[in-house]
């Protein structure tokens, strides 16, 4: 019987990935899977036959196959161990979610990309190993990718997960101070593929459980990545020329969409925003985002979007969306030679 019940879970996981071919001809520019069951049914665990099978129908596609990088197994017995000794507390979470829970992820994911020629692409990577990692793969000509998101790089444990406590929760978690400046020295270096939000918009009565295992993890985004990885930049005396590579050309690059977005080139679509050098301390509670809430709370930025500007259209204009609904359109990556 239990080789029954993987025979058929083994077909029913077949089928479904055979759907992929139906969503690449649909139009759409990337696949996500995880690794580690964080909701079931919004985040099943996708396990690694399965993943290598995954990779093999969509590599000829040239689209990216992105996983959620992080051992189960690890990670559910660190955390069972916690709950029955009651460390729930605030900075729990870290240390349940070990550096080598994520680094043995990552390289596994490689190494099925390598396999099986596909787009190998690391969300966001919070260790400085995991950039090694990557860099020993791309260095052996396999097309790996890799992004970090700016909260790995602009909160710390000891400051910010102190202070927030589960605001502050992700997969994986906000590590300490030394690896988020550890992720600079890979920013400066040009090693990271672009920067992401992570953005969810969770309500706070999902970050109001003391037992930190209890909460749901993210947090919003979308209206902090710009100023604050600015911001940053700015400290680590990094070039905007950079900042522009990691949030606009490479993304558009990465999703095969560059023949209409990325860059000023004659041709593409006129998609720009236009900032003011300010320094402001943020304050979510006028956010247009679902939830009035951040993690960047008072974080000091120094520069502040003034307006957005979409295909030559301003469609926002200090604190104010001005462009109507349904002015957006559907992208379609351009094909692989």
């Amino acid at each position: 019987m239990p080789r029954r019940r993987g025979a058929v879970r083994y077909a029913q996981s077949k089928t479904r990935f055979e759907a992929a071919a139906g969503l690449i001809e649909g139009g759409v520019c990337a696949f996500k899977f995880s690794t580690f069951e964080a909701m079931p049914g919004r985040f099943p665990r996708v396990e690694e036959d399965d993943l290598l099978h995954a990779f093999q129908l969509i590599a000829p596609s040239g689209l990216a196959c992105a996983v959620h990088n992080q051992m189960q197994e690890m990670t559910r017995k660190n955390i069972q161990r916690m709950i029955a000794e009651n460390d729930t507390g605030w900075d729990s979470f870290m240390r349940a979610h070990t550096p080598l829970i994520e680094n043995l992820a990552t390289a596994q994911l490689y190494e099925i990309g390598a396999v099986t020629g596909a787009r190998a692409h690391a969300v966001h990577v919070s260790t400085s190993r995991g950039f090694e990692i990557y860099k020993m793969y791309k260095n052996a000509g396999d097309p790996v990718t890799i992004e970090t998101c700016v909260q790995y790089l602009m909160l710390n444990h000891e400051e910010h997960a102190f202070k927030l406590g589960a605001k502050t929760k992700h997969y994986p978690p906000i590590r300490p101070k030394a690896e988020s400046e550890l992720l600079w020295t890979h920013i400066a270096q040009g090693d990271c593929t672009f920067v992401s939000s992570d953005h969810v918009s969770w309500g706070l009565e999902r970050k109001g459980e003391p037992n930190i295992f209890k909460n749901s993890s993210g947090g919003p985004g979308l209206e902090t990545l710009l100023p604050a990885m600015w911001t940053g930049c700015e400290q680590h005396g990094i070039s905007p020329n950079t900042l522009v590579q990691l949030l606009c050309r490479n993304p558009a690059q990465h999703f095969l969409l560059d023949d209409r977005k990325g860059s000023f080139d004659t041709g593409k679509d006129a998609d720009f925003v236009i900032l003011n050098p300010e320094t402001y301390r943020f304050d979510p509670s006028a956010s247009l985002s679902a939830v009035t809430w951040s993690s960047f709370v008072d974080m000091e930025f120094t520069v502040r979007v003034e307006q957005t500007w979409c295909r030559g259209q301003q469609v926002f204009n200090r604190g104010n969306i001005v462009n109507q609904a349904g002015y957006g359109q559907f992208l379609r990556p351009r094909r692989v030679a």
